[in-house]
């Protein structure tokens, strides 16, 4: 018996890897977070599978859930929105289950910021920009770590993807501006990837009253960065005809270089 940890995706039922499918397919017990996780995704769970939102339940009544499939010889796919590791509450019910010999595992998915990149059709890091993606939150319920406030991670003038703060979207922007400045491109993207996502796009100066126009209060991601709309930009070495390397030598072979995967016996 194994508890899988999945990640659902943002939203869109396609948005979901191979592998998550079919542990959803094969799992006798399926225990979802429907505040965020569409009952889409469970579509095609086996017949006769005992499929329970935990939305309504706390965590021991989760884990009493897990406990009593795991009496049963019976694997459970613990299926959360997104991707596991990124703000999924997992922690905590990984360190439950060591504490009680149950083993489990994670399968990544798709988080809301590579879904709202692509929905923008924007790469966030880009040659002569930025090379690094900060993924954080704003403080609220959950207290950020001193060295970790907005205005400390600012200065690397990195991409930004800012998780549950758009109901503070007003002291966000006061925190970026002397960083980023008023003409920094922003993109506040709600709901990505469900049926009535909606999104932003704007700069640091006027996203405030575009927010409020919009009304936006929860489920958005906020992306910040030169990145969304750079005037210039490097072309990357990967493609470069000048820059070779070991699967584009200088001297091209008849037959070109494949990577293959190691045979495990």
């Amino acid at each position: 018996m194994s508890v899988f940890f999945v990640g659902a995706g943002p939203g869109d039922p396609e948005l979901i890897t191979v592998k998550a499918l079919r542990i959803i397919q094969q799992s006798p017990v399926i225990l979802y977070a429907g505040s965020l996780v569409p009952e889409e995704v469970l579509a095609d769970a086996r017949e006769g599978a005992l499929v329970i939102d935990t939305a309504p339940l706390n965590l021991e009544e989760i884990i009493e859930l897990i406990k009593q499939a795991h009496e049963k010889g019976q694997n459970v796919a613990r299926v959360h929105s997104g991707d596991p590791s990124i703000y999924g509450a997992t922690g905590e019910q990984m360190r439950r289950l060591d504490q009680l010999g149950i083993p489990y595992e994670t399968v990544p998915g798709v988080t809301a910021t590579s879904a709202s990149a692509a929905w923008l059709n924007k790469e966030l890091t880009l040659s002569g920009i930025t090379q690094t993606v900060i993924m954080t939150r704003y403080a609220g319920k959950t207290p950020m770590p001193e060295r970790e406030n907005l205005k400390s991670l600012a200065q690397h003038g990195a991409t930004l993807a800012i998780h549950l703060g758009v109901t503070r979207i007003h002291k966000i922007v006061e925190d970026l501006i002397p960083f980023y400045g008023e003409d920094c491109p922003v993109a506040v993207c709600y709901r990505t990837s469900w049926p009535d996502a909606d999104k932003i796009t704007a700069t640091l100066g006027t996203i405030v009253d575009k927010v409020r126009e919009k009304k936006f209060t929860r489920t958005s991601l906020i992306l910040v960065g030169h990145v969304l709309d750079p005037e210039n930009f490097d072309d990357s070495f990967l493609y470069s005809e000048d820059q070779a390397h070991v699967y584009r030598p200088k001297v091209k072979p008849a037959e070109p270089r494949k990577v293959k995967r190691p045979e495990v016996e």
